[in-house]
């Protein structure tokens, strides 16, 4: 009987042994099933805490670059889940209270508080109503050193607030109202620089007066050089101080000049030099531009005054995207070459709203421009608004889709006008000059391919070609001669359209002459005052050259 009890005892071990290891199977299966849904758990809280700290930190900086640059803060496609995520946590720790935000917060929330469960706090967004980070995207020249006395040499300091707000995109430079500024030559240049910097004139800046500073000449004052989304607004003043450069440039003569003609003389009186300056010493030969731009995308100019630059006030060269708005130029009406807004090799321009009193053009539009619009000039006193001079010293010369319209000109020499010089070769094409209002201007209306600076130039018979310019509306009182067109043998003005054309004498101290025309063709699409009967209707005949060009005297026919 022992072998069987041995034989039953022996079972009964192995059952209870299986029944062990399957309970323990069983225990360890619970285990392995709880571990692994609370990693998924943490991983999928801490996926959502990462995520929320992501966006709320790209949210915070778009914020305040916004409210930097004056926008409205973008709204994320994301925001609706975000709230709906911090209103489940705030039921789900209703124990413990809403941390306080600190008084003075300037920095975003950091990204890599990875330790303590993002849930367990709602997100802490800045409100819009705070002013901009001071320090961080505005810098006030008066924190870099200036003085604004009109008196130091604060340069440097120009210079070191540019440094700063050349790095931050969107940031502001001040130049603080009440303050005035001695600045030398001063270049704001990139193209390092980030994009959409605003430079915020509201003090006066004031340029050395003393010949040392200038060197052998320099070709600006104050530069900016290839930047993107550049701004220049407010309500400051830039003085260029220029009468002691104006003195040396006497007598200063208008490719025009040799037209107007004095009654009690036939030679033209040279304007009176203006009041010298407190300058004992020569200034240099090369006379600096007041403001000038250059290789830059996407500028804008607006509400600033320039004042007595020592030759032009404004000058675009080698831009694209171009805004001038309600801008002041001011200078003497007898300071010789200072050109209001200068455009060179520019293209994409709007110009509008602004007054403009100079001593030559208002608005000089020269190779290179295309696509310019102006609209809504006062120009006077000056020379108008003019395409040119072009083609100089035999250059090629390209200008094309150029709108003039809704300007008044009051006591300028000429009104609208295209000027290019004998030899040159290339085009002006697809101009508009309309709605123009005159008030004793002396050449209204001109066509100039004989321009010339100088007391005599050489006879050539290759020139920049005139296409396609229609002039309508043009209405007011002129004191010498109302239209003055003078082109050229081999490459005739064609196309050249007039209607509603109105300009009526007003006798004044000049010799008055009747219409003039030379080698003009297009169309009087209405009757016009006074009677322009020189202008040959249709088209000319090809290949038509004149053999005595070269003796023709185009001051007056």
């Amino acid at each position: 009987s022992q072998p069987p009890q041995k034989h039953s005892s022996s079972r009964q071990r192995k059952m209870i042994m299986r029944r062990s290891l399957k309970l323990r199977s069983i225990t360890m299966m619970i285990l392995m099933a709880v571990l692994v849904w609370s990693v998924t758990l943490e991983t999928c809280i801490a996926r959502r805490g990462r995520h929320w700290r992501h966006n709320h930190r790209r949210s915070s900086s778009s914020d305040v670059s916004d409210s930097l640059s004056g926008k409205k803060p973008k709204s994320h496609g994301n925001s609706h889940h975000h709230s709906s995520h911090n209103n489940n946590n705030n039921h789900q720790h209703k124990s413990k209270p809403k941390p306080k935000p600190k008084p003075k917060q300037k920095l975003p929330p950091k990204a890599d508080d990875s330790n303590s469960p993002v849930v367990s706090r709602p997100p802490k967004v800045q409100p819009p109503s705070l002013p901009p980070l001071k320090g961080s995207h505005v810098f006030n020249v008066m924190d870099f050193g200036a003085k604004g006395d009109g008196k130091c040499d604060d340069t440097k300091a120009f210079e070191a607030a540019w440094a700063a707000a050349c790095k931050i995109e969107a940031s502001t430079m001040i130049v603080p109202p009440e303050y005035t500024f001695l600045i030398g030559p001063i270049s704001f240049s990139g193209p390092y620089c980030q994009a959409n910097i605003v430079f915020q004139l509201d003090g006066t800046i004031i340029a050395p007066t003393d010949s040392k500073t200038w060197g052998k000449g320099l070709m600006w004052w104050i530069d900016f050089t290839k930047l993107k989304g550049i701004k220049v607004q407010g309500k400051g003043v830039i003085d260029g101080r220029g009468s002691g450069w104006w003195q040396q440039d006497y007598p200063f003569i208008d490719g025009e000049t040799k037209l107007i003609v004095p009654l009690n003389n036939s030679a033209h009186q040279n304007p009176p030099m203006p009041i010298r300056s407190e300058l004992d010493w020569k200034m240099p030969s090369i006379k600096p531009t007041a403001l000038r731009f250059y290789g830059s995308i996407g500028v804008e100019v607006s509400g600033i005054t320039i004042q007595n630059s020592p030759q032009c006030h404004l000058k675009f060269d080698n831009c694209v995207d171009v805004v001038v708005h309600d801008v002041a130029v001011s200078s003497p009406g007898d300071s010789p070459n200072t050109d209001g807004i200068h455009l060179q090799n520019t293209r994409d321009v709007l110009i509008h709203s602004s007054t403009l009193a100079c001593g030559d053009d208002c608005i000089s539009i020269q190779t290179g421009c295309s696509n310019v619009y102006v609209h809504n000039v006062n120009c006077g006193p000056g020379h108008g608004i003019s395409i040119g001079s072009l083609g100089k010293d035999s250059t090629k010369a390209c200008v094309s889709n150029i709108t003039v319209r809704d300007v008044a000109m009051h006591n300028t020499m000429t009104g609208v006008r295209i000027k290019t010089w004998q030899g040159g070769v290339g085009s002006v094409k697809g101009i508009l000059f309309s709605n123009i209002q005159l008030n004793e201007v002396q050449l209204p209306i001109v066509i100039d391919q004989f321009y010339c600076d100088h007391s005599k130039c050489k006879n050539q018979t290759s020139a920049v070609a005139v296409e396609g310019v229609t002039y309508e509306r043009i209405k007011g009182t002129y004191t010498v001669k109302p239209v003055h067109f003078a082109c050229s043998d081999n490459f005739p003005c064609v196309d050249v359209q007039l209607s509603a054309i109105e300009l009526k004498p007003v006798q004044e101290r000049y010799h008055m002459y009747d219409p003039f025309c030379w080698q003009t063709f297009g169309e009087l699409n209405t009757p016009t005052v006074p009677p322009i009967d020189c202008l040959q209707i249709g088209k000319p005949a090809r290949n038509r050259v004149q053999s005595d060009h070269d003796n023709i005297d185009t001051s007056e026919k």
